[in-house]
């Protein structure tokens, strides 16, 4: 069938479907969901444990051992990794790439409430969470005030919560770092010792009293009545008139023993917006809408709640994702459009006005219905989208360049323009669709793989697909329509400067050194292969890395004090920070959370919970460069290094999937004294090592623990039982959550028994404990236990279910985390190791082998697929020989380019040199194809060369530029995300285009 001909014949026709795409695109332009990243769920999921005043040995025990053997009963895992820290423990399971992350994180859930009863009860959450790159807060508030009570600015927040979760687009308001309030019963134990009544029968009788068991349904009279029962507490009147004991003397209420009232739990996360008290409100976006359109009505929503506002109180933005989106996006839309303007320069520079509209109209509808198409495939506008079409940019115009110079060749010959519209498309219409197949096959791998980068990237091959298969269908509809109309042969010519200039340089130059080089091919491939070989061994000097900083106008600065630090000296140390930050002109705002992290702002930085050692402060500078931010950074590093008493990190946010740290060593054993052992020995090479910053050993260190060593057999003689003991001890040191109670606005609060333990230290405290007997006695607690202070780890780690410590660093601006990483594991290599003990390389490196082991695959798979078309199109398995010369022509280029840019081998120049594959390819598909035709119409093999090589030059040099100048702005103003990429295709591009003109024609003579 020819296409080219149907739609001359049906235009009518022909343009109605065409606008019908075109309007297509254009309602999913201003309709589509828009990011700033790819919204990617791998199949993966994290369960936060946390439970109050217990040590990293018995989270171990208790928490992660039970859990990770359910979860080990899972199928498709592909890594358990864990950790225990005091009062808390994390457990992170991730499965194998193309697994179903719903179906995965339903059977995680299922197990792990399939073994919550054997938990320990005092655990107070049990958190499970599916990741989610995309699951990040997209606007973070402050509510401030150094005045009001909590109480006050609990209810301006739920109201301000109620508010802003009716938004449609919202999927979730939370309120964090505000205590939450609770009923304490303080007891007082001299009572109970006086009335002979154990701990244990208190707590019993107040958990017996709050029970809501529905009484059923009773028919009377032939009517159905619901019977309520007494069921749960209804204020705290009822918790004091609880009846804990019946006497001959009367009822023992449980206010008689105890001090019972509502109140703030101890604080556990402090907030501060600039230095000044704060709670955080935070907003998530649904997936799939516009977070122009949700930030829009978040705002408009937040100006009304700001007039109802108590004076002593006042709210800030401290996080908006909407402008750093905004920016992004508007970034790339500008390198679009200077893409475009360049393209339509280059074309009005060698073709007349009428052809280079023609071409360049091809341009922006390939890229609306490319839109469309993105859309209906559920996908939104977010860097990488955005990427791929600046990316497709300079190759829309590609197929409708040699559609437009074979047409106006048949015009100038004297063909009528339906004649030579035709005869000019159907030519080469089997060409341009190989050319542009090869192309996309090239980028195909890419959406298959199947790992966390895979599905990061996969909207940028899906967009580069979608919109150059709409170029090629206009340039074999629309382009042979729009040339009929408008082309005439007075304007075909060769008068412009720039394409005269070129005529004379394929004249005098270019027709005699291919001359040459047909009648000496052996000395043309041995400086092929030559220089080929020599630009390999330019990739050490290069240097290989994975993704780049962010290069955003925001940091993290963390706070890390020694374990079993207290929250009001790591408040202290924030304090010192805050202070050093005050005075900076360049600071616009900083966030203080002391015991938490910040909340999740960025996707791949997660803050750390419930950490009383622990401070994160989130940084904003009044604007972004990238050497005065460094410069910046370093002296905040210098400064905070001359700071004792707390390791202090600055962090810069990065780009591409969440990983550890960029340099990551885990040592795997089972004795924790021989991990930390070995641990400090590769700590010691880490300090060593240039470039690492920002070292973290976790068993570096240890701690020191106040151990209640309890003699069970003195214990067993006075009658008083071990869980007792503990339960005592709970109550006296951080109290004990025994039910909840729920007010008359549904609320709900902890009910926490607790004893007041004066004293002005543990040991202290300790002596004052008392226990209750089974007969009500009370015996001090030292009389039944000894309390010690014994040495204990910071954190115990778990890789796959057998412990692990991780050795992790920062590498310093200006070094390449492929260089520091390999130099520490060359000196790994001397470091002793006992059986059973192992070191795996994690961080930047893993990741960099997974997604480069996957990006290795999907270019096999485009050389084997891309090979399989040339075949099919050529009937010949020498000549895609020849077209695939240009591929190790295009290295050359690559390596050059980053080189002498100075830029590293990242997984995005790997994207690029994976395109590439697909694109060199077209010039050698269309010289060959040409050459084929002159042979079959009885050309001799030379004189064919020659004269294909004359006639392709052009459109190949216009195909080559228009794709150069296209990508050019991205290139330059794409900051370190995508230089690399650019550079890769433009240099390799360059360099294969001149070799390609020369090597393709001596390999068809040589295999001829």
């Amino acid at each position: 069938m020819n296409l080219s001909k149907l739609t001359l014949e049906n235009h009518q026709f022909s343009i109605i479907i065409i606008f019908i795409l075109l309007l297509l695109g254009i309602v999913s332009f201003f309709t589509m969901p828009r990011s700033e990243d790819p919204q990617v769920s791998p199949p993966a999921a994290s369960i936060i444990v946390v439970y109050p005043g217990a040590t990293p040995s018995d989270v171990e025990e208790l928490v992660i051992n039970p859990i990770e053997e359910a979860l080990n009963e899972l199928e498709d895992i592909k890594s358990i990794k864990s950790y225990a820290r005091d009062s808390y423990g994390v457990i992170d399971i991730e499965f194998i790439a193309g697994s179903d992350a719903d179906d995965k994180y339903s059977d995680v859930t299922q197990k792990v409430n399939s073994i919550k009863n054997k938990l320990p009860d005092e655990i107070s959450d049990v958190d499970m969470m599916k990741w989610s790159i995309s699951d990040v807060k997209i606007l973070q508030l402050a509510l401030i005030s150094e005045t009001a009570e909590y109480s006050s600015m609990e209810k301006e927040a739920e109201h301000l919560q109620d508010i802003l979760k009716k938004i449609s687009g919202v999927k979730s308001v939370q309120i964090l770092a505000f205590p939450e309030q609770e009923i304490k019963v303080e007891i007082n134990f001299e009572r109970l010792s006086n009335f002979k009544i154990p701990l244990s029968q208190v707590i019993q009788v107040i958990q017996s009293q709050n029970v809501n068991i529905p009484g059923g349904e009773i028919d009377l009279g032939g009517k159905n009545f619901s019977v309520q029962t007494s069921g749960s507490f209804k204020n705290i009147k009822d918790i004091k008139n609880i009846i804990i004991s019946s006497r001959a003397g009367g009822n023992i209420y449980l206010k008689d023993l105890a001090n019972i009232y509502k109140s703030f739990e101890d604080e556990k996360h402090i907030a501060k917006f600039n230095q000044r008290r704060a709670i955080f409100i935070t907003a998530d976006q649904k997936t799939g809408t516009n977070i122009f359109d949700v930030s829009g009505e978040l705002k408009n929503k937040l100006e009304e709640f700001k007039t109802t506002l108590p004076n002593s109180m006042k709210i800030e933005t401290v996080f908006d994702q909407s402008i750093s989106v905004k920016t992004r996006l508007n970034g790339f839309f500008i390198n679009l459009l200077q893409g475009l303007f360049l393209v339509g320069l280059m074309m009005f520079l060698f073709v007349d006005l009428r052809t280079a509209i023609i071409v360049m109209s091809v341009i922006p509808i390939s890229i609306v219905i490319g839109i469309g198409f993105l859309d209906l495939s559920n996908y939104g506008l977010e860097q990488m989208s955005i990427a791929g079409l600046v990316i497709a940019l300079g190759m829309l115009v590609d197929n409708s360049i040699v559609v437009t110079e074979n047409i106006a060749r048949y015009i100038s010959s004297g063909l009528s323009n339906f004649d030579a519209a035709v005869k000019g498309t159907a030519q080469i219409t089997w060409p341009i669709i190989s050319s542009t197949l090869t192309t996309v096959f090239a980028f195909i791998p890419m959406m298959l793989m199947q790992d966390v980068t895979g599905d990061f990237i996969r909207s940028m091959p899906i967009t580069v697909t979608y919109t150059l298969f709409a170029s090629l269908m206009l340039a074999l509809t629309l382009t042979p329509l729009l040339s009929r109309k408008f082309m005439k042969a007075s304007t075909i010519s060769d008068k412009k400067a720039a394409r005269k200039f070129v005529n004379k340089f394929i004249e005098n130059v270019y027709k005699k050194r291919l001359a040459f080089a047909l009648k000496n091919p052996k000395l043309i491939i041995s400086i092929a292969v030559i220089a080929f070989l020599v630009s390999l061994t330019l990739i050490p000097y290069v240097g290989i890395s994975f993704f780049p900083k962010a290069e955003k106008p925001q940091f993290m600065i963390n706070i890390n004090l020694p374990e079993g630090s207290s929250l009001k000296k790591t408040k202290e140390f924030a304090l010192r920070i805050e202070e050093i930050l005050k005075v900076k002109n360049e600071v616009l705002n900083f966030t203080t959370n002391i015991g938490n992290g910040n909340p999740r702002i960025y996707y791949n930085v997660i803050g750390k919970r419930n950490a009383k050692n622990h401070s994160q402060i989130f940084v904003e500078l009044k604007s972004y460069n990238y050497s005065e931010f460094n410069k910046f950074l370093s002296g905040l590093r210098n400064e905070f290094s001359k700071i004792a008493g707390a390791e202090i990190e600055v962090k810069e946010f990065e780009q591409g999937p969440p990983i550890e740290a960029p340099v990551a060593i885990k040592i795997i054993g089972e004795n924790i004294n021989e991990l930390r052992k070995v641990s400090l020995d590769v700590e010691k090479i880490f300090k060593s090592t240039e470039g690492t910053i920002n070292i973290n050993n976790p068993m570096g260190t240890s701690k020191m623990d106040l151990s209640v060593k309890i003699n069970r057999e003195k214990a067993a003689i006075l009658g008083v039982p071990i869980v007792e003991i503990d339960r005592t001890i709970r109550a006296s040191i951080n109290g004990l959550s025994i039910t909840k109670f729920r007010d008359e606005n549904a609320k709900e609060f902890d009910v926490i028994i607790r004893s007041p333990v004066l004293g002005n230290s543990e040991f202290e405290k300790f002596d004052r404990i008392f226990v209750s007997s089974m007969s009500g006695e009370l015996i001090p607690l030292k009389q039944l236990a000894k309390i010690e202070l014994t040495k204990t780890p910071l954190a115990i780690s778990h890789f796959d279910l057998s412990r692990t410590v991780t050795i992790t660093s920062d590498v310093v601006s200006g070094y390449s985390v492929n260089t520091v990483t390999s130099t520490i594991m060359h000196k790994l290599e001397k470091v002793p190791l006992k059986k059973g003990y192992s070191f795996h390389i994690g961080g930047e490196r893993e990741s960099q082998q997974e997604s480069f082991g996957g990006m290795a695959k999907a270019m096999i798979i485009a050389i084997v697929g891309i090979f399989g078309i040339l075949v099919l199109q050529f009937k010949s398995y020498k000549q895609p020989f020849i077209v695939f010369s240009a591929i190790p022509l295009a290295v050359i280029g690559s390596i050059v380019a980053l080189l002498l840019t100075g830029n590293t081998f990242s997984f995005t120049a790997f994207v690029g040199l994976t395109s590439l594959v697909g694109i060199v390819v077209n010039n050698s598909i269309i010289l060959v194809d040409y050459t084929n035709q002159l042979k079959e119409e009885g050309m001799e093999v030379y004189d064919a060369l020659i004269y294909a090589s004359e006639v392709r030059f052009m459109p190949i040099l216009l195909t080559t530029g228009t794709t150069i100048v296209g990508l050019f702005p991205l290139t330059i103003g794409g900051g370190t995300m995508w230089a690399p990429m650019g550079w890769t295709i433009i240099g390799g591009l360059l360099v294969s285009t001149v070799l390609t003109l020369i090597i393709v024609p001596v390999l068809y003579k040589l295999y001829s």
